[in-house]
Formats: C-alpha cells, sequence, structure tokens
C-alpha cells in the first residue's frame, strides 16, 4: 500500500501561524497525497483570516548512529553530529528540507513540525569516540539542522553531546542562528579554553520584521548579537555566518551585519549565497510572493542571474556562492568589509592533542 501524504492546506484554507511554510510540497518518493477541503470554510473569511496554530511534533528516532562523515569539497568540516532531523526555526529558504522527504513527509510545513529526536545522540557519540581506530578530528554540531532548535530546551541533547566532548577533550565546532546556546555557557567556556570549541552564529538580517517572517522560530538579531557577546567575553572563538545572502532582499545589509558583529567582539566571517535546492525553492517562493509580493520578481530574477539562470545550481565550488554580476558584487562587498572590520581572519585550528577515549557505559572495554 503507498504511504499518504499528509494533509496540506488549500490554497482558500486557513494559514498556518508562525510557520515560514504555508505549503505541503509534493513528495516525489510518494505516489498518494491527501488534500484538505475547505468547502464548509469557503463563506467563513472570519475563520480563513484567522488561520491555524500547528504544534511542532516531536517524533523519536531509534538512531544506530550519529555521526556523519562528509566528503563534498566545499563544505570545509569532515564528520558532523546532527541531534535533530527537521527543525521548527522553519527557515524559508533552509536548504535541509528535502531529507524529510525520505521519510515519506513534505519538505514544506512537515519539515518544520514534524522534529525527529536522536535522544540517544550522547550515548552513540561516546561509543564513536571511543573506537580503538579513532583518530582525533573535530566534529561538527551541527551540519544540517540548528542543534539548538526549540527541541533543545526540552530535551537538552545537544548538551549531553558537549558533556561527552568535554569528558574526552573531543574538540567540537557549532552554528546556530538562536542565543539558546548560552544556556550551555558553563560546557562551552572550559571546551574554549582547552581550545576545544569555535561557534558560529548566523546573523541573516539586522530587520526583525524580516527575521520573525523568514526565520519565524529563531532568535531576534539582537538576542543573536547578544549570543556572540556573551560567548566572547567568556572566553569563547566566535565568527558571524552572514547566511544566506539573498540579493534584492538582504544584500545590502552586510556592511551593517559585519559591522555589528565586529562590535559584539566576532574574530571572523563567511558567508553563504542563498540554495534552493529541489523542493526549498517553491517553499521559498510561496513565502517570498506571500511576504513581497511587490519585490518577489525581482529578487528570483537576481538569484537566477547569480545562477545561470536557474534558482539553483548544484556544483560543488559553486553552489556556495553566487557567480554573474550580483555574485561577484556581493563577493567583494563582503570581503571588503570583512577585512575592514577585522573579520577576514580564520578563527585557526582547534587542538586534537589533548583527546583521551570517554569511558563506556558500567566501565566496559573499549571497542576494537
Amino acid at each position: 500500500m503507498p504511504a499518504e501524504m499528509p494533509n496540506e492546506p488549500g490554497a482558500s484554507g486557513p494559514k498556518p501561524i508562525g510557520r515560514a511554510s504555508h505549503l505541503q510540497t509534493p513528495n516525489p518518493y510518494v505516489r498518494v497525497r491527501l488534500e484538505r477541503q475547505w468547502d464548509e470554510l469557503e463563506q467563513d473569511d472570519d475563520a480563513i483570516a484567522r488561520g491555524e496554530r500547528i504544534p511542532t511534533e516531536y517524533l523519536d528516532e531509534s538512531a544506530v548512529s550519529v555521526v556523519s562523515e562528509n566528503d563534498s569539497p566545499d563544505i570545509p568540516f569532515r564528520y558532523s553530529l546532527n541531534p535533530y532531523r527537521g527543525c521548527a526555526h522553519g527557515c524559508a529558504y533552509c536548504y535541509a528540507r528535502p531529507t524529510h522527504e525520505y521519510f515519506g513527509l513534505s519538505a514544506g510545513l512537515d519539515f518544520e513540525t514534524k522534529v525527529f529526536v536522536k535522544r540517544n545522540a550522547p550515548e552513540l557519540f561516546r561509543n564513536w569516540l571511543a573506537r580503538d581506530r579513532y583518530v582525533p578530528e573535530s566534529v561538527m554540531l551541527s551540519g544540517v539542522t540548528d542543534c539548538y532548535q526549540d527541541a533543545e530546551r526540552k530535551f537538552g541533547i545537544t548538551r549531553g553531546c558537549l558533556e561527552v566532548a568535554l569528558e574526552a577533550n573531543q574538540p567540537v565546532s557549532i552554528i546556530t542562528k538562536n542565543a539558546a546556546i548560552l544556556r550551555d555557557l558553563d560546557l562551552l567556556a572550559p571546551l574554549a579554553a582547552r581550545r576545544l570549541t569555535r561557534v558560529a552564529i548566523s546573523l541573516t538580517s539586522l530587520d526583525q520584521s524580516l527575521t520573525r517572517s523568514m526565520e519565524p522560530r529563531t532568535s531576534a538579531p539582537e538576542a543573536r548579537l547578544r549570543a556572540i557577546r556573551e560567548l566572547t567575553d567568556a572566553g569563547v572563538p566566535v565568527m558571524v555566518m552572514t547566511a544566506p545572502i539573498i540579493p534584492g532582499l538582504n544584500e545590502d545589509e552586510v556592511p551593517r551585519l559585519l559591522e555589528a558583529a565586529a562590535d559584539a567582539g566576532a574574530k571572523g566571517a563567511g558567508y553563504i549565497f542563498i540554495r534552493l535546492p529541489k523542493s526549498v525553492a517553491p517553499v521559498f517562493e510561496d513565502w517570498l510572493r506571500r511576504v513581497y509580493p511587490n519585490r518577489a520578481d525581482k529578487v528570483l530574477e537576481r538569484i537566477r542571474a547569480s545562477r545561470d539562470g536557474k534558482l539553483n545550481d548544484a556544483r560543488f565550488g559553486e553552489r556556495m556562492r553566487g557567480g554573474g554580476v550580483w555574485g561577484d558584487q556581493i563577493r567583494a562587498t563582503f570581503k571588503l568589509f570583512a577585512q575592514r572590520y577585522g573579520l577576514a581572519s580564520h578563527l585557526g585550528p582547534l587542538d586534537t592533542t589533548r583527546f583521551r577515549p570517554p569511558t563506556l557505559p558500567g566501565g566496559q572495554l573499549r571497542l576494537f
């Protein structure tokens, strides 16, 4: 029996409140889909206007491994650990959305309302580090979805992994757009003191009206700047990621973003040109036309002009950076202001020489 697509909010039905996506995008791996019928609300304009609140559902994932290995030449890390699959932050542009389709779900609303939780991630991380053949190397938290999304407040899985890293002197890097990372300063500060951690804070815009819509459940820009400041004050090296840069929407903010990050204490900076692979494109375009109808065509035209006429370019070496006039202009602007504000240097490597295998539960011998 074929799997069924989840219900899809109809064009004339209530719209999800506090969600970037109003779509359940078609899943290419599923043959049958369900669509809601809103006939009974057809004349009820108030009900349609009120919208509907769709709660986040947390689903246990029985993970057998938690560290992924990456061999992409344009990603600067080999290993990543993702405590959660899906992300309630619900960023309209999130390139990870299509990963939900492998589970028969949608890259639209499902991605931000159905979050898989890997409760045993700290245990699996401990076992992975305890292997006799393990050669210490930095691990990224998280390479796909944000490890400090709302679920972390409830489950504390990222914190559990940091506790394992601190015990083993295992270097870890973190990227997040949530100031909730400050709850783990008691772990991050001692890790940083041993040169075992650094943090990248994603800062997309200083305009909260934009971030509230485009990244509806992330921390406000000022909260992210506060996170940079408090992490820096605690001795944790921080860089800012002005990502993604979207021509026609936030590229003019690059100088202000870098200045604000530098003032808050950031020591490095990076950026990524917007990526719209597969089913991310219709989610982003639907959001853009709903929220910025007068700018949508201009933004999409500039993205295509930077991607050889397409909304996405999956080629290694090209997918993270735009080309053409707009891509070149963004690259030059970023480079100029990163140098002006002292953010052009790298944070340097983390220390792998301190590593010691963590103790396994029950004091059992290490794996071989």
